[in-house]
């Protein structure tokens, strides 16, 4: 990856940080970084994997839920600091990003992390029949040694987890392989996210300090794919998109659905 052009797409990300209460337009961005609206579109996506645009919705849902999570203030207040002064605006794009309403996230922020801690020590327990369908997916996760936590894995239809996965799944205690089954026909992307153990809540929704991983490629899907794969779980770079989707809330529906069965 071209350093200048990383480097241009670093600056003009801390810029939407600081002014995410003011309007942005692509090409006041690409004046920024000193290139053509149409080439720094492009670089952008390559180095990101996402658009301008997109990018900057994720990092005012991002904003939005450390403002939810900070103290209770008003739905419209918070809008208008992440530069969304339509509360309807707001309650959509948090919903179609985290997976559901900026009052659910704020009420129910508590009781899913102390949920997600249970599994501290504890294994998960997946239904084993589904392992045995088509098509499927076998991952392997490489983690540092050291890391203590809790591994998410999905299938996402753009390289970055800004809605809720096709298919997803979790790993615990010293388990480092799965199975994402019950996949459409489609082209996704597989990424991970490692989370720490931690006793704060903030912790396991505001993910910049979190593991990431991705497949390099994007995997084709039919009915008769049963692929392996192994993905390596790394350090943040400045330029990653935020991880705006609720995965203590994708833990939670994947267990009650097993539960059900």
């Amino acid at each position: 990856m071209n350093d200048e052009h990383t480097g241009a797409v670093q600056q003009v990300i801390q810029y939407m940080k600081e002014h995410l209460d003011e309007p942005m337009t692509t090409q006041q961005l690409a004046d920024l970084a000193g290139y053509s609206s149409f080439h720094f579109s492009r670089v952008f996506k390559r180095v990101t994997g996402i658009s301008v645009r997109q990018y900057l919705s994720a990092l005012r849902v991002e904003s939005g839920k450390t403002e939810l999570l900070k103290r209770p203030s008003l739905l419209v207040k918070i809008g208008m600091t992440i530069g969304l002064s339509s509360p309807g605006t707001f309650n959509t794009r948090f919903k179609q990003f985290v997976g559901h309403s900026p009052k659910r996230f704020r009420s129910t922020s508590g009781s899913l992390h102390q949920y997600v801690n249970q599994y501290e020590n504890k294994p998960l327990s997946w239904a084993e029949e589904e392992l045995n369908d088509l098509p499927r997916i076998h991952c392997q996760i490489v983690a540092p040694e050291n890391f203590r936590g809790m591994i998410y894995v999905g299938l996402f239809p753009r390289p970055v987890p800004d809605q809720k996965p096709i298919s997803g799944t979790a790993v615990n205690l010293r388990n480092r392989s799965c199975i994402l089954t019950r996949i459409p026909a489609g082209t996704y992307y597989v990424l991970a996210a490692g989370i720490p153990w931690s006793l704060n809540p903030r912790d396991y929704y505001l993910l910049n300090n979190s593991l990431r991983g991705k497949l390099d490629n994007p995997v084709h899907i039919d009915e008769t794919t049963d692929l392996s794969v192994k993905i390596t779980l790394r350090e943040p770079l400045p330029y990653d998109p935020p991880i705006v989707v609720n995965l203590p809330l994708l833990l939670f529906e994947k267990d009650r659905g097993n539960s059900a069965k």
